[in-house]
């Protein structure tokens, strides 16, 4: 019998010979900058997915929630959001000490493209940064300052076919996933049990 993991794609030839090369628009479609329309979408955003990578390469992603328009725009090339308080895991910005590369992936309710941003980013405790993301009047300790390299619209395709705004299409509560029997049951396999 054939070992499934055989067949692997190693070459970027061997890659593009079966993929086939984008057509001129969706290579251009990609701006190093802060425009007006990105400007926009930012400001309907409540979320985003950041997605970091350590210095070895081990990835992480993880979402940050927040009120449309908190991510703020410094100028055209920068913008900042905060970083709320959480689980002290800090994965991501453990991963931008030493790894400033990251991706951001901005969603609105309802819409089904999506904004890509690639860039660098640096994490701040600078007051004066820092006060215009103030959350029930509390200024937060940190936030990530991202320099833009690469922004761009990412087609529908993803999130059409996922249905994901579209409620008939949602699993009942009732057969969703538990995430506390979730979360039990990964504590159990690493020795730890909650009372």
């Amino acid at each position: 019998m054939k070992n499934r993991y055989e067949d692997l794609v190693t070459s970027v030839e061997e890659l593009r010979e079966l993929v086939g090369t984008p057509n001129e628009a969706v290579v251009k479609k990609s701006i190093a900058q802060i425009d007006e329309h990105i400007r926009h979408y930012l400001s309907k955003s409540p979320l985003f997915f950041l997605s970091t990578a350590s210095r070895e390469g081990r990835c992480d992603v993880s979402p940050r929630g927040d009120a449309p328009g908190s991510v703020h725009i410094l100028d055209d090339q920068r913008l900042v959001y905060a970083e709320r308080p959480g689980n002290r895991r800090i994965d991501s910005l453990l991963n931008i000490l030493s790894n400033p590369q990251v991706g951001m992936l901005f969603i609105i309710p309802g819409q089904e493209e999506v904004l890509r941003i690639n860039g660098k980013a640096w994490i701040t405790r600078n007051e004066e940064l820092l006060r215009p993301l103030e959350w029930k009047g509390t200024p937060p300790k940190l936030g990530v300052i991202v320099e833009v390299e690469e922004a761009f619209v990412h087609c529908p395709r993803a999130l059409k076919q996922a249905g994901i705004w579209d409620l008939e299409s949602w699993p009942p509560a009732e057969e969703r996933p538990s995430i506390q029997e979730m979360f039990k049951a990964h504590l159990q396999i690493n020795g730890l049990t909650l009372k």
